[in-house]
């Protein structure tokens, strides 16, 4: 089954969010804007850059009404002890969630079974709690925070002004499209 326009599957976890452990669920991503964010692991080299980026970042998602949720197979423990030993990851104030058990990761079809770790996957998630955007990249390959945060503007445009679309590189205030058939073969 293709997974973008598939609603999240059920899960329930612990995550490690502005000093304490909380509760997380599937029920949480409904009724706003999400982004889930699988990495591999915590004390790594790709990992905290990414992260850190979508910490300096995270007040403009929030304009958006967006909410981050930063996964990988580590437990919630590691994630506060990685939280509290690393100046990158220090400044993050979105939940960190544990997935040792895998659940999350293959719901979301990112676990690397062989190796128990994520892929490097991102999923854009609307208030229906629908996948609308997924993009999954080699550990090797750091994500752009910058590019996420236009592709969900792109999305939230989308879902707001039915019957347009978004060309590439689209930016919030540039033209869209409104497909037709007098505009096919024009472009």
């Amino acid at each position: 089954m293709p997974i973008i326009n598939s609603q999240v599957k059920p899960f329930n976890a612990t995550a490690y969010h502005n000093g304490k452990f909380v509760e997380v669920s599937d029920a949480d991503l409904k009724g706003k804007w999400s982004v889930v964010f699988f990495y591999p692991a915590d004390f790594t080299f790709v990992c905290p850059t990414e992260l850190g980026d979508l910490a300096d970042n995270y007040a403009e998602f929030q304009k958006l009404g967006v909410e981050i949720y930063g996964v990988s197979t580590d437990t919630h423990f590691t994630h506060k002890a990685w939280h509290d030993t690393s100046d990158t990851i220090g400044k993050i104030q979105y939940p960190l969630i544990g997935d040792p058990t895998h659940v999350i990761s293959r719901n979301f079809d990112v676990l690397i079974e062989e190796a128990g770790l994520a892929d490097r996957g991102t999923f854009v998630i609307n208030p229906q709690g629908q996948i609308k955007i997924v993009e999954l990249n080699d550990g090797g390959v750091g994500r752009d925070a910058s590019e996420l945060l236009r592709k969900v503007k792109a999305a939230q445009y989308v879902a707001a002004h039915p019957g347009e679309v978004c060309p590439a590189k689209w930016k919030e205030g540039e033209a869209t499209l409104a497909p037709s058939l007098d505009l096919v073969g024009k472009i």
